[in-house]
């Protein structure tokens, strides 16, 4: 309890002064720069291979910034965007909408395509390696597109499906839906096996180093799947929010748990969970942000405390950074290490860091900064 204390003391004491460079030194992340988003965001920023930003808002915009943070266009869907943004290899952002439909927008910000579904699309789009898109939507339905936005097979579950897909080495798809259900796909959009947890499943599916898939339910537990489709173990934390687990390079799980972030070994055993939220028990204070595993032995976690913090495996504290406010985005890293985070307060900042994303199959948010969902190992 007492190393807890001393970690929201560290935070609480945080929000009282800017940040400035001399900071670094003292154990507090370092602003690089802020942009104002001007509007309510929950989603993550996708980040281009040459460093363009791109970050989608409650108000149906599609934001491009530059690596300075000067805003470069906005693409204009008809209503809110909770789907975060995903960047294929040409170029092209991909990006669901309440108003039904997945949007194709090129890199200059000019729509390329736009695919109609029967109701919101708030799961972020997946792509294969030979382009293929793939995405649930609320009306239950999983989709299969073309990169040209043609429908190559549709998938019907017993629910809306808010879970963004993964995808593993071999080119399978792995999502949840509102039925309760873990579902397994081929390329062809032939199921392999489906997996029935108690309840609901929201948050996105991660793909464990040896391929086995890792995912929770609103009945409270984490869940090991083989890729087979039998279950490996479960571990019951309670925790009934939308935050994806991440993986580390010796397998161990990181991910929010209401109101705390957790660790979990690679057999299950929970190594540690730490508070999150300093104002009290309240609902609206519950972790949605997934972590980013950095390096080999840190994890940057986000919740709604005001607070961007850096842990070591084993816990400890090593930095935090003021956000200003609460935020539901989770962390994005770029190329050359910046770390990129979107407060609920109408801002994102940019954040020094010079370690890489951990070399594990699934250390961030969709996988890699272009939020593929594929499995990096």
């Amino acid at each position: 309890m007492a190393h807890k204390f001393l970690i929201t003391l560290l935070l609480v004491a945080s929000w009282s002064r800017p940040v400035g460079a001399a900071d670094e030194l003292h154990g507090r992340g370092v602003e690089l720069w802020r942009t104002r988003i001007s509007y309510f965001s929950e989603t993550t920023p996708a980040i281009a291979t040459n460093g363009m930003i791109y970050l989608s808002g409650a108000d149906g915009r599609l934001t491009a910034f530059d690596p300075k943070g000067h805003e470069r266009w906005r693409f204009n869907a008809r209503l809110e965007m909770a789907s975060s943004p995903a960047i294929a290899d040409d170029g092209t952002i991909l990006v669901g909408s309440r108003d039904r439909h997945l949007y194709a927008v090129s890199p200059e910000g000019r729509k390329r395509w736009s695919f109609k579904t029967g109701a919101w699309v708030d799961a972020s789009p997946a792509i294969g390696t030979d382009g293929t898109i793939y995405f649930g939507s609320w009306d239950g339905n999983f989709y299969a597109l073309a990169p040209d936005g043609k429908q190559k097979w549709l998938f019907a579950t017993g629910g809306p499906i808010l879970s963004s897909a993964a995808i593993d080495r071999q080119g399978n798809i792995y999502f949840g839906a509102h039925d309760g259900k873990l579902y397994a796909l081929n390329a062809a959009g032939a199921k392999l096996w489906e997996f029935a947890a108690r309840d609901r499943i929201l948050s996105s599916p991660a793909i464990g180093n040896e391929g086995e898939i890792i995912f929770t339910s609103l009945d409270g537990n984490l869940y090991v799947v083989g890729h087979d489709g039998k279950l490996r173990w479960s571990l019951r934390t309670g925790g009934i929010t939308s935050s994806s687990p991440v993986v580390a390079e010796d397998g161990t799980i990181y991910l929010g748990v209401n109101q705390s972030h957790a660790s979990v070994s690679p057999m299950g055993k929970l190594n540690w969970r730490l508070d999150m939220s300093p104002t009290g028990y309240v609902p609206w204070d519950w972790v949605r942000a997934t972590p980013t595993v950095l390096g080999a032995t840190n994890v940057l976690a986000l919740g709604t405390d005001l607070a961007l913090v850096l842990f070591q495996a084993n816990g400890d504290w090593q930095w935090n950074f003021s956000m200003e406010a609460g935020s539901y985005s989770s962390p994005a890293i770029a190329p050359d290490g910046t770390i990129y985070a979107a407060a609920l307060g109408g801002k994102m900042f940019a954040i020094k860091n010079s370690m890489p994303l951990a070399n594990s199959s699934w250390p961030m948010f969709r996988a890699d900064p272009q939020h593929t969902g594929r499995a990096r190992r």
